[in-house]
């Protein structure tokens, strides 16, 4: 096993996590060899420097692009504002780096097209940050749903909310500004359609609609700025295998901190999953006498890989770090040519044209179809 050398660019909170992720994968699993935390980069020299003490890299720049020319990089982590993926993406596949990219891939389709073009003129390797569907609960929901537990899919409903920008004071920042997207639909919608994709594949046609709970928030050098991205975004939607299903988001959603409320309804039973109890599932199922049916809990255990790499007992709990190491493991199985759970550019623009979709359907108020090129019509 060869060492991957690893570039890090921006050191946020996702951009530690990456770090986290790298330096653990090889202790958790023991079946690859440990990455060489070569190159971090931040917005100035003295941040790269103190960034690269703290989280073990062996050299930093303040100039990203420096980064991804380095000889010594194999994989570039992403982790800075979604606006900014599109530029250091296609510049670090086409030095021949291998990518992963948070999610969003883009805040714009054409940009994600773009980025798509480029994984697939260079060959590389190029991932997004989609660590819920790591999860082992949802992998056990996913063997569930195609083995036949609940009968045949009629109905889907995924509800996403948090608090983050529920303070109609809290001062404007860039979740705000139009460059970083539509709002709460790509900026954590997308995790949603993530686990719709694995669980089921694509969406036929979509009718969105999205909503500014505030006009305006204070800015930080006096008076108000108007708020430009949608926090809430809600969605009815049909699948591919004709299911329907409704999607409602909301990041200004006052107490909610990580909630992703999954109910799958099906001709034989019911699966209810939230994010915010991750260890967990509900399965109800029809079979059985009547007077003893009901919702069973299922907590994970050994028996739901790969949680046994982390704990050997039952019930102990993996949280949202243990998920991206997860996912880390899986973008090498990647580049070394083997099979992975994972979603690629490739997967990753199916995402991106559903998010579209959505958007375009808000603004026009009809159905708009999902085409599988990204051409979209409405209907």
């Amino acid at each position: 096993m060869t060492a991957l050398g690893i570039g890090l660019i921006g050191t946020g909170y996702m951009g530690k996590c990456h770090a986290l992720a790298w330096n653990a994968v090889a202790a958790v699993f023991g079946d690859v060899a440990r990455p060489r935390l070569a190159v971090l980069a931040e917005a100035s020299q003295d941040l790269a420097e103190r960034k690269a003490r703290e989280l073990g890299f062996e050299r930093a720049t303040g100039d990203w692009r420096t980064l991804v020319t380095d000889p010594a990089v194999d994989v570039v982590s992403i982790t800075t504002p979604n606006a900014f993926h599109p530029e250091m993406a296609i510049a670090a596949l086409e030095a021949g780096k291998h990518v992963w990219c948070e999610k969003p891939m883009a805040t714009r389709l054409p940009d994600a097209e773009r980025m798509l073009v480029a994984a697939r003129a260079t060959g590389k390797i190029a991932a997004l940050g989609y660590n819920y569907i790591q999860n082992p609960i949802v992998r056990l929901i996913r063997r569930l749903v195609s083995e036949g537990w609940i009968g045949e899919i009629n109905h889907v409903r995924l509800e996403m909310d948090e608090d983050f920008m529920a303070d109609p004071e809290e001062l404007f920042y860039w979740k705000s500004e139009a460059s970083s997207g539509h709002g709460a639909l790509d900026d954590f919608g997308v995790h949603g359609l993530s686990l719709i994709w694995v669980l089921f594949g694509g969406v036929r046609r979509v009718c969105g609609h999205m909503a500014k709970p505030y006009a305006d928030r204070p800015a930080k050098a006096g008076g108000r700025r108007a708020v430009e991205t949608y926090d809430i975004a809600t969605t009815l939607i049909e699948l591919d295998n004709g299911a329907s299903g409704v999607i409602a988001l909301n990041r200004s959603a006052w107490g909610r901190k990580g909630r992703i409320f999954v109910q799958l309804f099906g001709s034989k039973g019911t699966i209810v999953y939230d994010q915010e109890r991750m260890n967990e599932v509900q399965l109800y199922t029809v079979d059985g006498a009547k007077e003893t049916q009901g919702f069973r809990t299922i907590l994970t255990s050994p028996h739901h890989p790969p949680y046994d790499k982390f704990i050997p007992a039952p019930g102990h709990g993996l949280g949202f770090n243990d998920l991206k190491i997860v996912e880390c493991r899986e973008l090498i199985r990647r580049i070394d040519g083997e099979a992975a759970h994972l979603i690629t550019f490739e997967e990753g623009i199916r995402i991106e044209r559903i998010v579209d979709a959505i958007a375009r359907s808000a603004h026009s108020g009809v159905w708009v179809d999902v085409a599988a090129n990204g051409d979209g019509q409405a209907s």
